[in-house]
């Protein structure tokens, strides 16, 4: 089999799925890069002092995200002094793998929420984003927190931590994220709480 030239162009959907695998891997390894994201999606268009105001998140370090979301074409800046900073809700798919602003918001948690942090750091981002699953499905109705833990093959005392602390996500994901139903497929109309939590400052679990 003759190998094609080097110079020859990839095609487009090799690109894009490289281009996809590139994004989706920096944001969830970027977990305060993923937070600048989610707020941008959901409350977009903002200013950049807007965004470091709303996170708390410092002048230099806000500047460098945006930028790094510009050149993976996540947001886009127009007008002048104020620039303002939009983003349109993502979706990416790579590998059949499908991540949407609920699935980071979860991932940005590791920020600002204990809990998520210390789960992540037992067992990573793709359980956080199984557990994510599950948690659709306890709010849904259909399953008990304890439930959630053999699926995720996990102790049941991080499996309703990790349910409990992810209910934010769920809440504003439900209200702002148009991909919801894409991740909960079959239990979105049932997922049903107050909204009332905030992107960018998630509240703690005894407040959830």
């Amino acid at each position: 089999m003759t190998p094609h030239p080097a110079t020859e162009t990839p095609p487009p959907d090799l690109e894009t799925g490289i281009n996809n695998l590139i994004t989706v891997s920096r944001l969830l390894d970027h977990p305060e890069l993923a937070r600048v994201c989610v707020y941008t999606c959901y409350y977009g268009p903002v200013t950049r002092p807007e965004i470091k105001a709303a996170l708390d998140i410092p002048k230099t370090t806000i500047y460098d995200h945006v930028e790094t979301l510009e050149a993976l074409g996540i947001v886009s800046l127009a007008g002048d002094r104020p620039v303002e900073v939009t983003a349109d809700p993502v979706r990416i798919t790579t590998d059949g793998i499908v991540v949407t602003p609920t699935i980071l918001h979860a991932v940005a948690f590791q920020e600002v929420d204990d809990d998520v942090s210390y789960f992540v750091e037992r067992h990573g981002v793709g359980k956080l984003a199984a557990a994510v699953r599950q948690a659709g499905l306890h709010y849904a109705g259909k399953i008990t927190q304890r439930m959630a833990a053999d699926p995720l093959g996990i102790p049941t005392g991080e499996a309703i931590s990790v349910i409990l602390a992810l209910k934010p996500a769920l809440a504003v994901g439900q209200e702002y994220d148009p991909y919801f139903a894409v991740i909960f497929p079959e239990t979105s109309d049932d997922i049903g709480f107050e909204s009332d939590h905030d992107a960018a400052v998630p509240r703690q679990n005894s407040e959830s």
